[in-house]
C-alpha cells in the first residue's frame, strides 16, 4: 500500500492538513477517489449504515452523491491524537428528486494505520431543512476562506 501523507503520529498542524485532504476529497465526490483513503478492511458507521471495505465504501458514496447533489462540505478538526483525528464538519445538499435544500451537522471519529490510511470511521449526522435563500456553502473552500482548525461552524 501507498503511505498517504500526512502520517501518523499526528501534530496539530498535520491534523488540520489530514482534514483539509478529506475535505477537498469529499467535495470531489468522486468515491473512487474517497474510497482510496480507507484501508482495504477500513470499518465504517455512516449514521446508522455499517459498512467494511472499500468496495462498500464506493458504492455508498456513489448511491449519496446521487441522493445528495450540489454537496458542499466543510470539516474542521476537533481533536487529535497519536493516530486518531475528531472533526466537525457541515455540509449542504439538494436533495434528489425533491430539490429541496439541507444542510447535515455531524461528528466523526477516525483511527489511522501506520501509512496514514483511515482503517476506523463513525459518523453521527443530522440534517436539518433550509431554505435556498439560506445556503452558506457553494462548492470547495476557496483559497483564503479559512483553515480546518478554525474552532467556530455557526450552528444556526
Amino acid at each position: 500500500m501507498v503511505p498517504r501523507p500526512p502520517l501518523p503520529p499526528f501534530t496539530a498542524a498535520t491534523a488540520a492538513a489530514k482534514v483539509l485532504a478529506a475535505e477537498a476529497a469529499w467535495n470531489s465526490r468522486d468515491p473512487a477517489r474517497v474510497a482510496a483513503a480507507y484501508t482495504a478492511d477500513c470499518v465504517w458507521r455512516n449514521r446508522s449504515e455499517f459498512l467494511t471495505g472499500r468496495p462498500a465504501i464506493e458504492a455508498f458514496l456513489t448511491r449519496k452523491w446521487a441522493a445528495e447533489t450540489e454537496y458542499a462540505l466543510r470539516k474542521r478538526l476537533w481533536a487529535f491524537t497519536d493516530d486518531r483525528i475528531a472533526v466537525r464538519f457541515q455540509y449542504e445538499f439538494k436533495a434528489a428528486p425533491s430539490g429541496r435544500w439541507f444542510r447535515a451537522y455531524g461528528n466523526e471519529l477516525w483511527a489511522f494505520d501506520a501509512d496514514g490510511l483511515m482503517r476506523r470511521r463513525e459518523a453521527s449526522i443530522n440534517d436539518v431543512p433550509i431554505a435556498e435563500a439560506d445556503r452558506r456553502l457553494f462548492g470547495p473552500r476557496a483559497v483564503g476562506e479559512g483553515a480546518a482548525e478554525e474552532p467556530d461552524i455557526p450552528l444556526e
